[in-house]
């Protein structure tokens, strides 16, 4: 998985466990996708301030997710969704066989009735 992609699925599930000055200068990084040099003439700080909260972050949200494995139940979770949706699909193709099959069943018993 990408490391943008990876960090903002494990930041929208774990930000509120952050500072809020973590969840801005994040935010602004990741979401917003501004520079660390952006982020920090926006908010008056370095930039290394600015990379290292990201960095800080980083850590403290893989470290979340190895404790709670959240997003890793989230992404089982998906999977199995998906494949109850395509087992319900088979289903329905399954069902629609099985009634033009009984019809037929049903019009070959009425014309052997019939002659």
């Amino acid at each position: 998985m990408d490391k943008f992609f990876y960090y903002n699925n494990l930041f929208s599930v774990y930000q509120n466990l952050l500072t809020l000055k973590e969840q801005n200068i994040f935010s602004l990084y990741y979401e917003e996708n501004l520079s660390l040099g952006e982020i920090a003439e926006n908010l008056h700080i370095s930039r290394s301030a600015v990379g290292n909260t990201v960095k800080t972050v980083q850590k403290k949200l893989e470290n979340y997710e190895n404790l709670l494995h959240v997003q890793e139940k989230n992404e089982i979770l998906l999977e199995n969704y998906e494949n109850l949706l395509h087992v319900q699909e088979k289903n329905e193709i399954l069902k629609e066989c099985l009634e033009k099959i009984t019809d037929q069943n049903v019009h070959e018993k009425i014309r052997k009735v019939l002659h």
